[in-house]
């Protein structure tokens, strides 16, 4: 849908009114350019002598990505078809008891599922990171500055994908779930921004 579109369009779509693609389908897409620069700097790496001892390690990582880069970039369009659903359930009629009830349980399901595609990108991303904080260690020097950019970028997924995780969450009603689903992504947040900045300063300390 989105994914086949060119960066014009997308870009286009993204800034009108539409409510997709949003933030969500933002942060999938962060995260394939993060990793798709980590990829950059793997077949930068792969293939010079200087970098020999390392190139079985180069060519894992590069197979890792491009793996999360694909995962991520059907997230950009999946985030746009969880959103339907949710639409779908708001708009349900409340005039009986019996259509509350039923617009509450199709609400909370379409909540919650509209959950995990933002919960994957931040899953996703912060594979991603882990790759690229070795690659600031062992990556083409020549490419370095990407391995900060991809690991920013990363970060920015991870950080997008949890507010819209947050936003899906405010209109549950399963406290258990919410809880549950709060601590696990701030888990991830915690260790995406540790990751980046670790990544950042190795980078910095070659330039």
């Amino acid at each position: 849908m989105f994914v086949k579109s060119s960066l014009e369009d997308f870009v286009e779509v993204l800034s009108s009114k539409d409510p997709v693609p949003g933030g969500g389908g933002a942060a999938g897409l962060a995260g394939a350019l993060g990793s798709a620069l980590g990829g950059m700097v793997c077949n930068l790496t792969i293939g010079k002598e200087k970098y020999k001892d390392v190139e079985p390690e180069i060519t894992d990582i590069l197979e890792k990505l491009k793996d999360l880069q694909r995962k991520l970039l059907l997230l950009v369009d999946e985030d746009a078809e969880v959103f339907k659903e949710v639409a779908a359930a708001y708009k349900l009629p409340k005039n009986t008891e019996e259509e509350k009830q039923r617009k509450k349980e199709a609400l909370n399901k379409a909540l919650k599922n509209a959950c995990q595609v933002p919960l994957k990108i931040m899953e996703y991303s912060l594979e991603a990171l882990k790759l690229q904080r070795r690659l600031a260690k062992i990556g083409s020097k020549m490419a370095i500055s990407d391995v900060g950019v991809g690991a920013l970028l990363l970060k920015a997924a991870v950080h997008g994908g949890k507010l819209n995780v947050l936003i899906n969450l405010g209109g549950l009603d399963d406290k258990e779930f919410v809880g549950d689903m709060k601590k696990y992504i701030d888990d991830i947040s915690k260790e995406a921004d540790i990751l980046a900045e670790e990544a950042y300063k190795e980078v910095l300390g070659k330039l």
